[in-house]
């Protein structure tokens, strides 16, 4: 299970989402067999797609991040939803480089020079979308760049994946700090300096989950939540609000792959049928196989010439 903090300063300044997700990331991980790179790349895309989907008003409303460059990762997908349920999936989960400058994981790297989208449906008739060039692929410099440059909304992303030698994920989590209408600018400068004495978010995680040995899943949130805003002014402290849940869920379905299939058209339709007499198909989200028999594949083609 994953879960997810959430608060406001007592000054009405800002909002936090902070969340621990590396049992969702871990599961990303074994689904798609991914090089360590790959995971750090694809759970960072997971984690804040899942802290984009938690700030939707309604249960309805969901969202796609798409990171797309010309690294060998190629391409990075997510979707969430406001119930916290999170699906995606890299489309090379092999790529393999060496560390960057730094000694990190190179997911700058893997994802190149490019760009991302950001899809929100909120059921109205078009989805809102927006584009921009990545800043520099490492993905939350680029999601708080998007926020900026897109919707207007000064915003600070952390998030951070920890690899464990046996490439399982040793801890993964984020957080989003945005910005209200009527910050105040001190509250603004408080931050500031905090985010920049920040250490990597996940060794902030490592530290409550050593220390909070015992403690349920909202005790460790609470324990990092003020570890990170704990030296802040009073005023500018935050109260916690809410703890909700933030899990991988694919949603897939042979109604689904069925509704897939029938986009190829008749034509090709007709020739699988004739040359293989059945389908095959793979959720790229989960990786679960589905096999379509003849029979089915009879009933898509009748459904298509009616």
């Amino acid at each position: 299970m994953g879960k997810c903090i959430t608060g406001i300063d007592l000054s009405g300044s800002y909002r936090v989402y902070l969340a621990i997700t590396t049992d969702m990331v871990e599961e990303a991980r074994k689904i798609h067999d991914t090089t360590p790179v790959a995971t750090a790349a694809l759970g960072r895309v997971l984690t804040g797609a899942g802290l984009m989907g938690l700030m939707l008003k309604n249960n309805s409303d969901k969202l796609t991040v798409l990171f797309k460059g010309d690294g060998q990762a190629k391409q990075i997908l997510a979707t969430a939803n406001a119930l916290g349920q999170v699906k995606g999936y890299i489309a090379n989960p092999y790529v393999d480089l060496p560390l960057n400058s730094v000694g990190k994981l190179d997911v700058g790297g893997a994802i190149g020079i490019g760009d991302v989208t950001v899809i929100k449906d909120l059921g109205l008739k078009d989805p809102y979308v927006g584009t921009i060039a990545l800043v520099d692929g490492e993905i939350a410099d680029d999601l708080t760049a998007y926020y900026f440059i897109s919707e207007q909304q000064n915003t600070a992303i952390s998030l951070g994946v920890k690899v464990d030698r046996d490439l399982s994920v040793l801890h993964s989590g984020g957080m989003i700090i945005q910005m209200l209408p009527d910050a105040k600018d001190e509250a603004i400068d408080e931050l500031e300096k905090m985010l920049s004495d920040l250490p990597p978010i996940t060794s902030l995680i490592e530290e409550a989950v050593n220390e909070g040995k015992g403690k349920t899943e909202e005790g460790i949130l609470e324990s990092l939540l003020n570890r990170i805003f704990g030296e802040l002014k009073d005023e500018y402290r935050v109260k916690v609000l809410d703890f909700k849940d933030l899990n991988w869920l694919c949603d897939c379905s042979k109604e689904r792959l069925s509704a897939a299939l029938m986009t190829i058209g008749k034509k090709d339709l007709q020739e699988i049928l004739e040359e293989d007499g059945q389908a095959e198909m793979t959720c790229q989200f989960c990786q679960k196989k589905y096999l379509f028999d003849k029979v089915h594949l009879e009933g898509l083609l009748e459904e298509i010439k009616g």
